[in-house]
């Protein structure tokens, strides 16, 4: 399997399944002499981890990183970073019943196709448990970075959507409600919404909208390594990831240019942001703002029709811990990935 590698300069390469001993990473292009702290890492794996509310899977990981090497004594010294992250939790029988089934729109049928051979224990690779991995990488980066603020939030959950622009937000708020909505009303409405699928044995799809400010300009290559280019690669790299869109989107498409050009201030910033703080493939030195758009988690419980290993189309039920909607842990996903594309461009900038 090849494609496990994210990155030029600043580079992490991950390891391990779902049901697997451990899951890890190595982290390449970290400069010597980053103060890492650990904690906010931890805390960066606190907001991912399975099990953390009543609207997400009840799989109990308690995510404890684990680092092996390229830090001494609090700072990174420049050599590969090595870590796991053990798997406790592991309920491998809930997954007996698919051993010879593919779950409909779920990677199953692909990777046995591809490889000949699949981990059906939680999905293996192809399982979201993956982005763990990149969540320890994306906190590094963070620490990179420190004046670069990037905050994810979740912007709609199925029909329900939040209309207040970010500009309007507190994201100090986004970590006070388990669905990571901002608003506290709408964060309200979501949450039973949530709910209110998952007794129905269903799951439901959303948003998240991320703003990445103090991006200083400079950021991304005009060609093929624009800056907007790499976040959208990043982002669809998440599990359940359907769609990409920054600035004005697909909003854009629809206004005349008179419209939609940002007239500059004299100080170089514009106006108004539809560019979404890039131009050209190059960060301006404005807001970066985009939304990421998840699918409902392909394994539901309820009976659906389904396809065995031998071409017979059979029935079944899914069955153990899935989320009802991504959306809420996917947060700190996108934050990371973010965090990550940055990083590198960052030091990619350093060398021209």
């Amino acid at each position: 399997m090849a494609g496990n590698s994210y990155g030029t300069l600043f580079r992490i390469t991950t390891f391990g399944e779902s049901h697997g001993e451990a899951l890890g990473g190595i982290i390449d292009g970290c400069p010597p002499g980053i103060t890492i702290d650990l904690e906010a890492i931890q805390f960066e794996m606190s907001r991912r981890k399975p099990g953390q509310s009543a609207i997400v899977t009840q799989r109990k990981e308690p995510d404890d990183v684990q680092f092996l090497s390229g830090i001494f004594e609090g700072k990174s010294t420049g050599t590969p970073i090595g870590f796991i992250i053990p798997n406790t939790n592991q309920k491998s029988d809930d997954y007996s019943h698919i051993k010879d089934n593919y779950r409909p729109s779920h990677a199953d049928y692909v990777y046995d196709q591809k490889y000949g051979v699949r981990d059906y224990r939680g999905g293996g690779r192809s399982s979201a448990r993956e982005t763990a991995s990149r969540v320890v990488a994306g906190a590094i980066a963070k620490q990179m970075l420190p004046q670069i603020k990037i905050n994810a939030y979740v912007s709609s959950v199925g029909p329900i959507f939040l209309e207040k622009p970010y500009q309007d937000l507190d994201f100090s708020m986004t970590e006070n409600n388990p669905v990571r909505c901002p608003d506290p009303e709408m964060a309200v409405v979501m949450e039973e919404y949530i709910r209110d699928i998952r007794k129905q044995g269903d799951t439901v799809g959303g948003t998240v909208t991320c703003v990445i400010q103090n991006v200083p300009i400079g950021l991304g290559e005009p060609v093929f390594d624009k800056l907007h280019a790499e976040l959208g690669k990043a982002m669809l790299s998440i599990n359940a990831v359907k769609g990409f869109e920054f600035g004005s989107g697909f909003c854009g498409a629809k206004m005349k240019g008179s419209e939609h050009n940002d007239l500059y201030n004299p100080d170089g910033s514009t106006k108004t942001n539809l560019s979404g703080g890039i131009q050209g493939g190059i960060s301006n030195g404005m807001d970066i703002y985009f939304r990421v758009a998840f699918k409902p988690v392909a394994t539901i419980m309820q009976k659906q029709e389904s396809l065995d290993n031998k071409g017979n189309i059979t029935e079944m039920t899914g069955k153990g811990r899935h989320d009802p909607c991504v959306v809420p842990r996917a947060v700190p996903i996108v934050e990371a990935m973010a965090a990550i594309v940055l990083a590198d461009f960052y030091l990619i900038n350093k060398t021209y």
